[in-house]
Order: structure tokens, then sequence, then C-alpha cells
């Protein structure tokens, strides 16, 4: 297992695939400072909800946010249905299933 691993290529640096795999976390703050009365929160305000839960921010990954929501209310997008989100980044797995049986 441990040579396996030792053998994978490294990551990939940061291009949109992964920009958007990773762009959820300021999606959901910049909602929450539009749900506490922001109507176009700005990349600080974005920055200081994160990091008042412990957060990093990556601050090229929320400017690129920032910048496709730009013109954009949260709450049209909202109601034009979550597709349009989807030009914004965001995503990301889940999984977490259960390990347990791979032993």
């Amino acid at each position: 297992w441990l040579k396996q691993r030792a053998q994978r290529p490294p990551p990939p640096p940061l291009s949109p695939p992964n920009l958007a795999a990773m762009g959820m976390k300021y999606i959901g703050a910049y909602l929450m400072a539009v749900i506490g009365g922001k109507e176009a929160p700005t990349a600080a305000d974005v920055k200081q909800i994160l990091e008042a839960g412990g957060i990093e921010v990556e601050d090229e990954i929320l400017n690129i946010m920032i910048s496709r929501m730009e013109g954009k209310s949260a709450h049209e997008l909202i109601s034009a249905g979550y597709g349009k989100f989807a030009a914004c980044g965001g995503g990301g797995g889940g999984g977490g299933g259960d390990d347990a049986d791979e032993d």
C-alpha cells in the first residue's frame, strides 16, 4: 500500500476543475453574508466569515468567485436554479461511506 501511494503522481496544480471543487465554502460564506444583510458581499466580507470559522482562505479562488458574482443577485441566481451557481465554482465530493469493510 505504501509503495503504491509513493508512486502516485503529485496532485495537479490549481486548475478550473480544482477551483470548482474548492469553491463551495466561498459560495456558502457569500450566501451567509447575504443572509446577514449584505446585498453584494465583498471579498473582505466573505474572508471575515471564513476566518471566523477557522477556515483557510485562498485569495485567488475567493477573488474569482467574487468577480463571477459581480452584478448578479444571489436571490435571482437561487430563483433561476442551482445550475447558475456552477458558473461560480462549487461542488466537491461527498463520499463519507464506511471504510470498515476495506481491511
